[in-house]
């Protein structure tokens, strides 16, 4: 965590790969919302103990752990490897565990990295869901194309994808506190949630 504590954001990482692009641009996303004065942390979800969600044990293992950190942040980024067209298992069970009470009116940067071309669909995805949560998705996002040629020795190559990580935590800590939107059709409907 950064010094500042006025602000927090917080990263959660779908990835669980050693070497994961996912969380490289996550960390360099959050050292720009370090740099806009945000308390920052990257949520590794390879240190927490989170079995498939269970309706009916929705705190088991590490999760209450993780809904008190989300709850607490002002601001979530939230970042997947492209599996299949969508976002990665990690993260969708990791978001299972959380609710209104987490994301509700919440500030959510989206961030997607894949092998091949544009992961567009995993960042709709996401979109989607955070919107049946009624959080408030920063319109900015970043995606990563052909990520195994995005970095060097952990830093990016190219200075404008670098720019678009970066502004990613920018606009995080910039909308942390917007004024919330009125409740999303979606979120009416999405009665698990509370």
């Amino acid at each position: 965590m950064s010094t500042d504590e006025d602000l927090s954001v917080i990263a959660i990482c779908g990835s669980l790969r050693d070497g994961s692009y996912t969380r490289k641009a996550l960390r360099h996303a959050l050292s720009a919302a370090e740099d806009a004065s945000a308390a920052t942390e990257l949520v590794d979800l390879r240190e927490y103990d989170l079995p498939v969600y269970d309706a009916d044990d929705d705190v088991a293992g590490d999760a209450p752990g993780l809904t008190r950190t989300v709850r607490e942040a002002d601001a979530v980024l939230l970042g997947t490897p492209m599996y299949h067209g969508s976002y990665a298992t990690p993260l969708k069970n990791a978001l299972d565990y959380c609710g209104f009470d987490e994301f509700e009116d919440k500030t959510v940067g989206l961030l997607a990295v894949s092998g091949g071309h544009f992961p567009v669909t995993a960042l709709e995805h996401l979109r989607s869901v955070c919107r049946a949560l009624n959080a408030w998705v920063i319109p900015h996002q970043a995606a990563i194309p052909q990520a195994y040629q995005a970095f060097d020795d952990g830093a990016f190559v190219d200075e404008k994808l670098a720019e678009r990580v970066a502004t990613l935590g920018t606009r995080a800590v910039q909308y942390a506190n917007i004024e919330p939107d009125p409740a999303s059709f979606e979120s009416q409907e999405n009665v698990g949630a509370e």
